[in-house]
């Protein structure tokens, strides 16, 4: 999680040292879409795939589910998710999405947002079928993803899409078409039951506003300006996401282990 080095830093972490903490492509309001459809209740055992700050996991633990373990690659994203959350039956541990470590068959929910487009598609396929293992037969993936639209969407213009994103990002995001996004649950073995979609206005005005509030916002912006390297970047991305805006989006998929 190195965010010293502006011009290097991904930019997921340039935003968050600027203090943005709603770092989800679709926003606030498609995360509690996620929480809703999950319906977690006290008997459940969640896992989170990457909990980054740990916006997602407050509004999941606020429901008081039986366990939750947050899995992330970054030790020092789980450093800091410890000083963070803690409680009984809460425990973030260092590991790949892909090789959790976790038993198989154990857990009610697994969840990961604005992870699995930063990988390479064999990744996101172990990825997904991680989360199958781990779940009990009936249980619960939901993703929330950088999404492309539409389904038939160019190649072409996929390639260029993923070409812009990882120059301005740092990071070699492939989002996906919405039927590409099913098809890759469904290969695993998932049914899909709910998919709900969103602009991809993360830069946006009125989606900052919304999503960190006026007094928060106007914090970010004076970081920005105090951060000529960061305002740089952070512009960059603005100008890629509104450039590709007409053909990206944000989506949430939840579906079920059969």
């Amino acid at each position: 999680m190195d965010t010293t080095d502006f011009r290097k830093a991904q930019g997921h972490w340039i935003l968050a040292r600027m203090g943005k903490k709603v770092l989800r492509p679709g926003g606030k309001e498609l995360t509690m879409k996620l929480v809703h459809a999950l319906q977690v209740t006290p008997q459940d055992d969640i896992v989170e795939f990457a909990p980054g700050l740990g916006y997602t996991a407050a509004l999941t633990l606020a429901e008081k589910p039986a366990s939750y373990v947050g899995v992330d690659a970054d030790k020092d994203a789980v450093k800091l998710l410890e000083r963070k959350i803690s409680g009984k039956n809460i425990h973030f541990i260092q590991a790949n999405a892909a090789h959790t470590g976790l038993p198989s068959g154990t857990k009610d929910k697994v969840y990961g947002e604005a992870m699995l487009t930063m990988q390479a598609d064999h990744r996101k396929a172990e990825i997904v079928k991680e989360a199958y293992r781990i779940l009990k037969p009936g249980g619960l993936y939901a993703i929330h993803e950088l999404g492309l639209f539409p389904n038939e969407l160019d190649e072409t213009q996929k390639a260029t899409i993923q070409k812009d994103l990882a120059l301005s990002i740092h990071v070699n995001a492939r989002p996906m078409t919405a039927s590409e996004w099913q098809h890759i649950l469904e290969r695993e073995g998932f049914k899909v039951r709910k998919i709900a979609t969103n602009a991809m206005h993360l830069l946006q005005i009125k989606r900052m506003l919304n999503d960190e509030g006026f007094f928060r916002f106007l914090k970010i912006c004076g970081n920005i300006l105090t951060h000529p390297q960061a305002a740089k970047r952070i512009l960059n991305m603005r100008s890629v996401f509104k450039k590709h805006e007409r053909h990206m989006n944000a989506i949430v998929i939840v579906a079920e282990k059969i």
